[in-house]
């Protein structure tokens, strides 16, 4: 018997790899469908920050560019970052058909092309939580906030709808092997840990979105077509293997669905984490 003292340690992730894989999986599918269903999200965390206006905003991971373009209704000089090209270029029109100024530029979570406290507030939705690699993220999210400045987060929460779908999924197609779970951001302990020194003070409120849908198999038609990871991950299977991912889904959203008539009403839980730099 071999003692585990005495083991080999575990061979640590290639997490440039894992980041190259995510850019595609965000990239397939179009996020920015999904994007538009959680519109309120985003509205209600640059609320719940209390953005001033005048201030310079960053938001991190943009995606489609919800929560720049939110700062920028509240007057604030809004800037978001993503690596998923198309999708800036979704929220360049986006802003222009609302007649708003927004800055859309490519750039990694983890290496932030701005120099230490170029913002006021730095604003992050469902987007830096998948990183690989945390603590970069983290740091990074305090480098380009000044200080006193506040950095904004809105992340799915381990125990909550989405925390469960990529549970579900990942029992089918298993995540990579050594990264920290993207859920881990929606856990206060976690981010106190991110965060460490670089805050003076931290508050947590833990929130409900409500994805609404005909019923549960469409929620999963849609999330299929347009969510890049559950996309990918049906991609990776085949024949009985899909049915099986497929049938786990619909039970999912059966069961957390609210009103059990002919409709279906998920809530899935989300924190919304507003630290000020120290």
């Amino acid at each position: 018997m071999t003692s585990t003292l005495n083991a080999p340690p575990l061979p640590q992730p290639d997490l440039h790899a894992v980041k190259q894989r995510q850019q595609q999986t965000w990239a397939s599918g179009d996020f920015a469908g999904v994007a538009a269903r959680i519109v309120l999200v985003a509205e209600q965390l640059c609320d719940t920050a209390d953005l001033h206006a005048g201030w310079r905003v960053l938001d991190v991971a943009t995606g489609s560019g919800n929560a720049a373009i939110a700062a920028a209704r509240l007057g604030c000089t809004a800037v978001g970052v993503d690596y998923v090209p198309a999708l800036l270029e979704q929220g360049r029109l986006r802003a222009a058909a609302e007649g708003l100024a927004v800055e859309l530029l490519e750039g990694d979570a983890e290496s932030l092309p701005f120099p230490d406290a170029s913002f006021d507030a730095v604003t992050s939705v469902f987007g830096c939580m998948f990183a690989p690699d945390h603590a970069q993220a983290a740091a990074e999210l305090l480098r380009v906030c000044r200080p006193g400045g506040t950095v904004a987060l809105a992340s799915w929460t381990p125990q909550g709808f989405i925390g469960e779908l990529f549970q579900t999924v990942g029992a089918h197609v298993p995540p990579p092997a050594g990264v920290p779970a993207p859920m881990l951001w929606g856990s206060e302990g976690h981010v106190r840990d991110l965060f460490g020194n670089g805050i003076r003070s931290l508050e947590v409120t833990e929130r409900t979105f409500t994805f609404r849908f005909r019923s549960a198999e469409e929620f999963v038609t849609f999330f299929r077509r347009w969510y890049g990871p559950t996309l990918k991950a049906f991609a990776s299977l085949e024949g009985d293997a899909q049915d099986a991912l497929e049938r786990d889904l619909v039970e999912l959203a059966r069961r957390f669905d609210r009103l059990g008539v002919d409709a279906i009403a998920i809530p899935a839980t989300y924190t919304e984490t507003v630290a000020v730099r120290r």
